[in-house]
């Protein structure tokens, strides 16, 4: 078997027919089976061992009836039991095309990664099959989010969201990896170094059914990742609490010594941006330093972008003082927490990011790779 491609299902009965018959046609000269681990409380297993009796391919059925690990276990699951140690991992309800298992199969085929990521944004790719504005903004910002707290290991991966996608399944310990939720791919690459490619899909429509996005979801996913990041932000945020304290002592010391509130938290501000960044690029960005851009540059975004918030915070701050009577010390600890997430995501993505001429020079030999596989890939006869 070249390929196993591994599809976690939950309550998707009508879409099974349809899925089997169309990644039969798409992975024509690829010797492909289906493996389903199916966690449903509807009919989905039965339909499945219906299609799978005359399916063009073999199809397998696993059920769970307890879904230890949600849909990340099912993978797993799927991972286990896989004859090839090639597997594609898809969702149930055709947002992920099938017809685009052959690019993920033709990139990995090149034999320099270990993991082909579908992704929506990426080259030509779309997220057309998002429900509405709102569901398109919590991807991005989820995204975003995500690539701060892994600037690392999810550097070049545009869409670590994804549930579309291709990996050697040698390459992993499936014993290291704790799936939590359903952002999968996430969990394999924060846990994982492995050699990463991408190539553009088009996500589309819900075929049937309801999607299963929901608020616990969201809760589940936030969870998943302030386990994984526990490590850098969890320095990050012991950093910026020392400077918090720090600069509420300033503000207090100052303040007794008679220095008007404003000087005050000016002077604190100044002082904890400076002990901050040195204590950052010791304890926190230190593996990261090597590829971003020079110390002074580094210094220079981080001092600029402290000193931009604190314009706006030490008002803000002001304002609570005098509209809420609290006293400056309670109001500087209010917005300094609040402060610490914009904090992160900006020093994350932008002060230690790679520099620009590693990123054009990725940037290149991607596109041109990727051109070269589109051509192959309107060549079905030479798949």
């Amino acid at each position: 078997m070249d390929l196993s491609i591994v599809v976690p299902t939950y309550n998707e009965a009508p879409n099974i027919a349809e899925l089997v018959t169309r990644v039969a046609s798409a992975t024509s000269g690829i010797r492909a089976e289906i493996v389903f681990v199916d966690d449903s409380t509807d009919t989905t297993a039965d339909e499945i061992r219906r299609v799978a009796t005359d399916a063009p391919i073999p199809v397998r059925l696993i059920h769970r009836d307890i879904p230890t690990g949600g849909l990340g276990g099912a993978v797993m699951v799927g991972f286990d039991a896989a004859t090839s140690d090639v597997c594609v991992v898809m969702d149930g309800d055709l947002q992920h095309p099938p017809e685009d298992i052959p690019r993920l199969w033709l990139r990995y085929g090149v034999g320099d990664v270990d993991v082909v990521v579908a992704s929506r944004y990426s080259g030509e790719g779309t997220n057309d099959g998002l429900a509405g504005a709102s569901r398109v903004a919590v991807s991005k910002s989820a995204t975003l989010l995500t690539k701060a707290m892994f600037p690392g290991r999810l550097k070049g991966v545009t869409d670590p969201m994804t549930g579309f996608f291709l990996i050697d399944r040698r390459r992993l310990d499936l014993r290291t990896l704790k799936p939590r939720g359903f952002k999968i791919l996430l969990e394999i690459l924060a846990r994982t170094n492995l050699r990463v490619a991408e190539v553009p899909f088009d996500f589309a429509d819900r075929n049937a059914g309801e999607s299963k996005a929901s608020f616990r979801q969201g809760v589940h996913f936030l969870a998943q990742l302030t386990m994984l990041r526990f490590g850098k932000m969890s320095m990050f945020a012991v950093i910026g609490g020392l400077g918090a304290v720090a600069n509420i002592a300033i503000v207090w010391l100052l303040a007794r010594w008679g220095v008007h509130d404003i000087p005050a938290m000016i002077v604190a501000a100044e002082i904890t941006i400076i002990a901050n960044f040195l204590l950052q690029e010791r304890f926190v960005f230190q593996d990261m330093k090597a590829e971003a851009s020079g110390v002074w540059e580094r210094f220079a975004k981080s001092f600029g972008f402290n000193n931009a918030e604190a314009i706006v915070r030490i008002p803000l701050t002001a304002l609570l003082v005098s509209s809420w009577h609290i006293s400056v010390v309670i109001a500087t600890a209010i917005t300094l927490a609040l402060a610490f997430v914009a904090r992160f995501l900006f020093h994350a993505l932008v002060v230690y990011a790679p520099s620009r001429s590693r990123r054009t020079g990725a940037k290149t030999r991607t596109r041109e790779v990727l051109e070269e596989l589109d051509e192959q890939v309107m060549a079905p006869g030479e798949l």
